[in-house]
Formats: structure tokens, C-alpha cells, sequence
């Protein structure tokens, strides 16, 4: 975070009328910085950084390739995939924290934006329980469970979350009656992550993010 202490948000966004978009929804509550491909991403995110939106489809650096990275150099925020390309069974081993598929609504960033910071706190047990149910509430928008059944890296995501669920079950002794914890936990299980399903806020949500006259309107009724 900032000296002033408003989340900083870096978009990674090759279309800059989206990207600008994202600005435009977001810089009444955040600090926007803005990255037009996958390498100028990499050249602009530090430890200052609180949360990544990312775009899949890049040019230089694809918006995978950019996430891998910023996990080596161990930089510890959460990424948002949001992205046109429908989640495949190749997302079962990419480390975001959610994923959103184009257009996206202002609301739903705003959600998930907020979500994110608010789990940051947790422990690295939970923050990975969080992704890998990211992960599988992804694949269970696009997939039919016959086609989920059929899979055998989806088998193995479950597995994997059984096993980060114990884990954290483990810990509810040590961490006594935090509520905050075990509401985190009964969240995702009544609720995969990202499936929000709350109505538009006010009327940015009509805005189509890829017409940039529609930006440069809402910008002039301010």
C-alpha cells in the first residue's frame, strides 16, 4: 500500500480503452496503475502493489506467463484473471486468486477487489484454500459434470481442497473463536468464489468496457 494508504490496483490490460475502463470504475477508491502488456506488467509491479487485475491474452508476455513470474520473485498479492478466454482444465494449475470472464460488471470488480484485500490477513493455509476453490468454481461455470467427472486433474483439485480444508480445520483450535475465520471457510462452501450474482450498482455497470466513447460519456456526466 501507499504512503496514503489507498490500495493500489495494476491493471494488466492490452486494450486500452478496457484498460482505461477498469481506471475510470476504480480510481474513486483505489490507485490505479496501468500496464499495456505482459512485460511492461512485470516492469511496473513491486511490493507496493495490492492487487493485480490481468488479462490472459497479451502481447510480449501472456497474462500465465506473467502470473508464474510473479510468483517466483515470491511478490505476495492477489491476481485477478479477467479475461474472454473461458476456463479450461489448464486452469487448475494457475495461482489466481479469481477469475472473471469478459465483460466484466463494475460491481463484480469492485466485489472482488474487496474480497481480496480482506483476505490477505489470512493464513497461507486459507489464501490457498481460497485459490484452488477459485479454480474449481471457475471450471464449474463452463464444464458439465459429466465433463467434470470425467476429468482426472478435477478429481485431483478436490482432492487438493479436502486436504487444505482439514488443514484449516486444524488450525480452528489453535486460532480459538475466530469468527472471521470460520465465516471465511462456511463462505466458500455455500458459495464458490466469484459467483457473486449482485445486481449493478448504478449505471457504469451498462458501460460495454470495449467502447471507449462509452468511457469518455460517463467521464463527462461526472
Amino acid at each position: 500500500m501507499t504512503d496514503h494508504d489507498k490500495p493500489v490496483i495494476l491493471v494488466a490490460e492490452d486494450e486500452r480503452s478496457v484498460a482505461e475502463g477498469y481506471e475510470l470504475w476504480l480510481g474513486g477508491q483505489y490507485e490505479v496503475r496501468l500496464a499495456y502488456d505482459g512485460r511492461e506488467a512485470l516492469e511496473t509491479i513491486d511490493d507496493s502493489v495490492d492487487v493485480v487485475l490481468l488479462d490472459r491474452m497479451m502481447p510480449k508476455l501472456s497474462g500465465e506467463q506473467v502470473l508464474g513470474v510473479i510468483r517466483e520473485r515470491g511478490i505476495d498479492c492477489p491476481v485477478v484473471m479477467v479475461t474472454a478466454v473461458e476456463p479450461d482444465f489448464d486452469v487448475i494449475e494457475m495461482g489466481f486468486d479469481a477469475y472473471i470472464t469478459k465483460p466484466p460488471e463494475r460491481q463484480e470488480l469492485l466485489d472482488t477487489i474487496e474480497q481480496l484485500l480482506d483476505r490477505t490477513t489470512a493464513s497461507d493455509t486459507l489464501q490457498e484454500y481460497h485459490s484452488l476453490m477459485a479454480r474449481k468454481g471457475a471450471l464449474q461455470t463452463q464444464k458439465t459434470e459429466e465433463e467434470l467427472a470425467g476429468s482426472n486433474a478435477y478429481q485431483n483439485l478436490l482432492e487438493r481442497i479436502e486436504t487444505k480444508r482439514a488443514a484449516a480445520d486444524e488450525n480452528l483450535g489453535d486460532m480459538g473463536s475466530d469468527i472471521g475465520f470460520v465465516s471465511a471457510i462456511r463462505d466458500l462452501e455455500d458459495d464458490d468464489f466469484g459467483d457473486t450474482g449482485l445486481d449493478a450498482a448504478d449505471d457504469f455497470d451498462d458501460i460495454e468496457l470495449d467502447d471507449e466513447s462509452a468511457f469518455d460519456e460517463a467521464e463527462d456526466d461526472e
